[in-house]
């Protein structure tokens, strides 16, 4: 999820948040044909399936297939196309008009008009409501009034938006933004009908959308049955019945039923299958690199982490993770060594350039140096944790500790306390009740430097969990979102990152492909650019 402010330079948003998953039990698939129902794995969210407050990958997958918003992100190129605008007008980048196109509905039937957007995104900002997603409205003038930085409300919509007829608003933000029309596709932007407000906890139950699919049925912790929706008014309409999600609290159980032909798609191979997949899946085993980080991310909320010298430590135990080693024997080729805090698929052009340098190289005797020097690990020790339920994560926990206990020979110094699922894993998290190194995943929201480097160490990033905070860091993020100049903002987000090699608020660990495996009754499975599954396109026989 994006940070409050945005660079003016962008090209294109796609839109995919946090990426964590979570994933118990399994059941068939059914009939075929285009009725046939996919049965795919899936994780509990963090919460209600609600537009602006669901910033993590499981919810998110329901929402593209619940909803539509102005603009859709294309799965292969995240090229933003108009969906639910016909058109988006402005003359100087910051007011800008904004026509529906006319046909649209809700699966209740319900018109999309343009106050189905101006209401959803007046709520999603206001703060009385505390959604996860509010600073995507942060751009828009009358934001600061529904969403004060401390006390009260002031005002309970944006001045910003007006509602001109049925089919068109406008939209004026705080300072011109040539790109913000590419945003929209992102989630939280999507219109929403009336009943959300009317009866939201019926709505919460049982979401309502004007996507390709409506929810038949919602049972937490179990599963989530959707069904194409016949009066879907848009191009991309399901080439199957239905998605069964199911709740799997190991992804290897989920990996079996796959196997054994309980499951029909599972979009996260778990370490212990990567050996074998070939062998179990032929050309049904899906590997391809996507924008994904994974990172341990130190809690600089808690003074032990924080205090003068502590950077030396920190970058003392990057130093001590042997990542090739660790990619080798458990990812399989899957993952790649982190020698940044990106991504390579940005390519040279968008940012990626390596800037880690040694302190991402393993080196025993220099981590046991700076660890020394920085006046030695909090209590002696170091506890590193992450929810377990999903991405072989406890798997490279042992690894990691296994590899900084042999580097620091100090016997067991390093131990893991893992968390049993997702859900609860983000809620410590999200409240920074943890107090050792954390497990971090970022899938972007859309291919640019920005995205990897604001949201995530930015001071009050909207995914700044470890509370990271320095003032050079931020003028140079500040300075590469006012350029014009894509080459020249690049740069001065590398300038930032320099900022990171130095301070190593989080150890950068590996850039991760997208993985999936699927059934011989599917056919046209495929993964966007971030690695999640296209359900609409997906066939059964």
């Amino acid at each position: 999820m994006r940070g409050a402010t945005h660079a003016r330079w962008a090209a294109a948003a796609v839109a995919v948040a946090l990426a964590a998953t979570a994933c118990g039990g399994g059941s068939g698939g059914g009939g075929g044909g285009a009725d046939g129902i996919v049965s795919s794995s899936w994780g509990d969210p963090q919460n209600p399936i609600e537009p602006a407050n669901t910033n993590e990958v499981q919810g998110g997958k329901v929402l593209d297939m619940l909803f539509r918003g102005l603009k859709r992100y294309d799965p292969k190129t995240g090229e933003a196309r108009d969906t639910v605008a016909e058109k988006i007008e402005t003359t100087d980048s910051r007011n800008f008009t904004i026509t529906l196109k006319p046909g649209w509905t809700f699966s209740n039937g319900e018109p999309v008009t343009a106050r189905s957007f101006t209401d959803a995104w007046n709520y999603g900002a206001h703060v009385d409501n505390k959604q996860a997603n509010s600073p995507f409205f942060s751009d828009i003038v009358g934001y600061d009034d529904v969403h004060p930085a401390s006390g009260p409300a002031r005002a309970k919509t944006m001045r910003g938006l007006v509602v001109k007829d049925d089919r068109t608003f406008t939209v004026t933000l705080k300072d011109t933004f040539s790109t913000w029309p590419e945003t929209l596709g992102y989630q939280a932007f999507v219109p929403l009908p009336r009943v959300f407000f009317t009866d939201h906890d019926a709505w919460l139950a049982k979401p309502v959308g004007n996507g390709p699919y409506t929810v038949e049925s919602y049972t937490r912790g179990s599963n989530m049955k959707l069904r194409r929706w016949d009066g879907y008014k848009g191009e991309d309409k399901a080439r199957n019945g239905g998605v069964d999600l199911i709740v799997y609290t190991d992804n290897n159980s989920a990996y079996t039923d796959l196997i054994s032909g309980h499951l029909d798609l599972l979009d996260d191979v778990p370490a212990q299958a990567l050996r074998n997949v070939e062998g179990d899946l032929g050309d049904r085993y899906i590997n391809q690199p996507a924008l994904i980080i994974q990172t341990l991310v130190f809690p600089l909320h808690r003074p032990e982490w924080n205090k003068p010298g502590m950077e030396k430590v920190r970058r003392g135990l990057s130093m001590a993770v042997d990542r090739e080693e660790i990619t080798k024997q458990i990812f399989q080729g899957t993952r790649t060594p982190a020698k940044d805090w990106t991504s390579p698929a940005l390519g040279a052009d968008g940012g990626y350039k390596g800037i880690c340098g040694d302190a991402c190289a393993y080196n025993p005797t220099e981590a046991r140096r700076l660890i020394e020097e920085g006046g030695g690990l909090p209590g002696g020790k170091v506890t590193l944790t992450s929810n377990v339920d999903t991405g072989s994560h406890r798997a490279w926990m042992d690894a990691v500790c296994n590899s900084v206990n042999n580097a620091l020979g100090r016997g067991a110094v390093c131990t893991v306390s893992p968390i049993g699922t997702f859900a609860d894993f983000r809620d410590q998290q999200t409240t920074y009740k943890l107090t050792g190194p954390f497990r971090s995943g970022w899938q972007a929201d859309y291919p640019l430097i920005q995205n990897f480097l604001e949201p995530l160490y930015y001071t009050g990033g909207s995914s700044n969990y470890g509370k990271f905070s320095n003032k050079e860091f931020d003028g140079l993020v500040d300075k590469a979102n006012r350029e014009t100049d894509q080459a020249a903002a690049v740069k001065d987000f590398q300038a930032a990152e320099q900022i990171l090699a130095a301070q190593m608020p989080a150890i950068p660990l590996w850039y991760q492909n997208g993985s999936a495996g699927y059934s011989e009754r599917l056919s046209d499975v495929t993964l966007n650019q971030f690695s999640v599954p296209v359900y609409d396109q997906i066939k059964v026989s």
